[in-house]
């Protein structure tokens, strides 16, 4: 297919995934590859990916692991568009499906508890934090609106059935607030920090993973994780980032 007006046609996970992109707005990087290496899907669960943009990480998860079904709730439908013509040309349009809707009001298709996992990547940014993009998608990607980092957290906790699992992308500097955000409504919280060039170094990003049902609060509920060297010092990336980014391998969140 050919690429559409006004968009990028650009491949993932070495050339697995294909995604349609604009060229000014908000643009998929590796933050949704490293999200969907993080949940722990077998074939045949049901994942549900909140804010699912042009469909990367969603695509990504569903090209990782065979016979996973994804849904991807999306509030912005040019977007919906693009994620759905992604999951066309990639080869998973049978697997993946998306959805125009907030989550603050989400579709009535959506039901309480049915999914066996469910992943995010939300705004970075505070509300009335930061300088916005004039650009509409730049900024909703980027800075909460009407949904706060909380109702975020919340919806995912509710959407997850019990026993599953909650996968977060996010600034590190946020790590705490969303870890404590999840332990109010799950247990088994492990921080997993994506150092820049080395472990204990400098980190832009972190993931947060929690098990719904899991022991909530108390001593030994949230631990921190050795997590990700992304760079080698000449910034490249390290051979256990290729194996994610390009290979599609998976991260093992808990060690």
């Amino acid at each position: 297919m050919a690429a559409l007006p006004d968009t990028t046609e650009d491949r993932l996970l070495g050339g697995r995934v294909t995604i349609f992109q604009s060229p000014g707005g908000f643009r998929a990087a590796i933050d949704p590859i490293l999200l969907a290496a993080a949940v722990p899907v077998g074939a045949g669960e049901k994942v549900l990916d909140v804010g699912a943009g042009t469909g990367a990480a969603a695509l990504a998860l569903a090209a990782r692991v065979a016979g996973v079904r994804i849904t991807g709730l999306e509030a912005q439908s040019d977007l919906v568009a693009l994620a759905r013509r992604g999951a066309e040309e990639s080869g998973l349009s049978n697997r993946v499906s998306f959805l125009e809707g907030d989550l603050l009001s989400p579709p009535d298709s959506l039901k309480p508890g049915a999914f066996d996992h469910v992943m995010a990547n939300p705004p970075y940014l505070a509300a009335g934090h930061g300088n916005p993009s004039p650009d509409e998608a730049k900024r909703a990607a980027t800075v909460e609106s009407d949904a706060l980092l909380d109702d975020w957290l919340e919806f995912l906790s509710v959407m997850v059935g019990d026993g599953g699992t909650i996968t977060v992308v996010h600034r590190f500097d946020r790590a705490d607030e969303v870890a404590q955000g999840l332990r109010k409504r799950a247990g088994d919280v492990v921080i997993f920090p994506l150092w820049q060039k080395q472990k204990n170094g400098d980190a832009k990003r972190v993931i947060v993973q929690a098990r719904k049902g899991g022991p909530k609060g108390g001593k030994g509920d949230q631990k921190t994780a050795s997590g990700l060297v992304l760079h080698m010092p000449d910034g490249a990336y390290t051979t256990e980032a290729e194996a994610v980014l390009r290979d599609a391998g998976a991260l093992a969140i808990s060690t």
